[in-house]
């Protein structure tokens, strides 16, 4: 995959095509969520907090790639709809931990339904074989970026949640 003269050739160019893979996801996403009263962001939020309950705002926030600003508003959104609860007074040091309600965890079980579906529909010209190899490519791809004193973002949340347990 030559680029010639500097020039990228947005035909063969892996960057582009993700980044065109990544909008598309994201609006076949925004799709099935609107109707559900969800955006990406709301549905990230909340299964990031289903699979790993007590993440802090900042550990949140890296996790569906927005600011700290950003995933405190909508935590208090969310803290004001009865979806998350947050305590008051950290227990310790400054983090408040985010926990899922039940409604949390009901208005989540639908939303990921359509997103499984669309994610389906994103794979249904891959064969199981093909899959595997693209999930270990990004893998590869993630972890080639990342930079060499950050851990990759799972290893982050688990250090911050078992530094706050």
């Amino acid at each position: 995959m030559s680029q010639d003269g500097g020039v990228i050739d947005l035909e063969v160019s892996v960057g582009y095509l993700l980044k065109q893979a990544s909008a598309a996801l994201r609006i076949a996403m925004e799709d099935v969520l609107r109707p559900l009263g969800m955006t990406v962001t709301r549905y990230s939020c909340l299964e990031l907090l289903a699979q790993r309950p007590g993440l802090s705002n900042s550990a949140l926030a890296r996790g569906a790639f927005v600011t700290r600003q950003s995933m405190n508003v909508l935590l208090q959104a969310l803290q004001k709809e009865g979806l998350v609860t947050r305590p008051a007074q950290p227990s310790v040091g400054k983090v408040l931990p985010v926990q899922l309600t039940a409604s949390g965890h009901a208005a989540l079980r639908e939303a990921s339904e359509a997103v499984r579906a669309v994610e389906v529909r994103m794979l249904g010209g891959l064969s199981a074989g093909d899959q595997t190899r693209m999930l270990d490519a990004l893998r590869s791809v993630v972890r080639s970026l990342g930079t060499p004193d950050e851990p990759p973002l799972a290893d982050r949340n688990d250090e911050e949640t078992s530094s706050t347990s």
